[in-house]
C-alpha cells in the first residue's frame, strides 16, 4: 500500500483524470438530482401554486442567520458548532491557499486566500466539530436511535480530507506524498459522495426551506422558524 501511495504515476492519476471525474459526479449528480426533485415535485399539485418568493427568502435567512430562528435558539450550543462546522467545511477548501495556487497554475484564475493561521484554525475546527457529532451519535439518545453505518461513514468522509490535509501542510508524523495523495483521494470521495448521500443538503436546503416557508407563509399564515 505504501509503494502504490508514493507512486509517480498514482500520484499523477489521483492529481488528474480522478480530479476531472470527481468533479463531474458532483456536478452531473448534483444537477440530476435538483432536476429529479423539481420533476418529482410537479406530479404534487399542491407544491408549485402556493410557491411564495416572499415567504421562500424569509424562512431561508432566519435559517442561515445563526440564532435568528427559535429552533436554533433554543439548543445554542448545538447552534454554534453547527454553524462553526458548516461555515469553516466550505470556506477553508476554497480560500485555502495551496489550493488557490493549483487553480492558478492550472488555469490562471486566483483569488483572495486564508492566512496560514486561519486556515489551520479553521481545519481544527472542523476536526474538533466532527468528533462532536461523532461523540453525541455514540451518546445522545435520541440521535443514536436514529444514526445508521451510513451516518458514520459521512461523517468520515467529511472529516477526512481536512485531517489529511493538515497532516500534509505540517508533514507530521507519515511522508508528504502518501499523506497528499490520502488527500486528494479524501477530497474526490466527498465530492462524488456529496450528490447521492445525506451531504446533498447543500443542494436541496434550499429547496425544501423554499417549500416549507412558504406553505407556512401561505397557507397556515405563521412562521416556519
Amino acid at each position: 500500500m505504501y509503494d502504490l501511495l508514493t507512486s509517480p504515476a498514482v500520484y499523477k492519476f489521483v492529481k488528474g483524470p480522478l480530479v476531472w471525474a470527481a468533479f463531474f459526479v458532483f456536478f452531473g449528480g448534483g444537477i440530476y438530482k435538483v432536476a429529479s426533485l423539481l420533476s418529482l415535485s410537479k406530479k404534487d399539485k399542491v407544491v408549485y401554486p402556493y410557491m411564495s418568493l416572499k415567504y421562500s427568502l424569509r424562512s431561508i435567512f432566519h435559517w442561515l442567520v445563526p440564532y435568528a430562528s427559535t429552533n436554533w435558539r433554543k439548543r445554542p450550543w448545538i447552534t454554534l458548532i453547527t454553524f462553526l462546522f458548516h461555515v469553516c467545511l466550505l470556506v477553508t477548501p476554497i480560500f485555502l491557499l495551496a489550493h488557490n495556487m493549483i487553480f492558478y497554475n492550472s488555469w490562471g484564475i486566483r483569488w483572495w486566500t486564508l492566512p496560514e493561521t486561519a486556515a489551520d484554525i479553521m481545519t481544527l475546527i472542523v476536526v474538533a466539530c466532527s468528533l462532536f457529532f461523532l461523540l453525541r451519535r455514540l451518546i445522545a439518545p435520541e440521535v443514536r436511535f436514529v444514526t445508521y453505518a451510513s451516518d458514520y461513514a459521512i461523517l468520515a468522509i467529511a472529516a477526512a480530507p481536512f485531517i489529511t490535509g493538515f497532516l500534509a501542510f505540517h508533514q507530521l508524523f507519515f511522508d508528504y506524498r502518501p499523506v497528499v495523495v490520502l488527500h486528494i483521494l479524501s477530497g474526490e470521495i466527498m465530492l462524488a459522495a456529496i450528490p447521492f448521500t445525506r451531504l446533498g443538503h447543500m443542494f436541496f436546503f434550499w429547496l425544501t426551506r423554499a417549500h416549507t416557508g412558504s406553505e407556512f407563509g401561505t397557507f397556515r399564515h405563521t412562521r416556519d422558524y
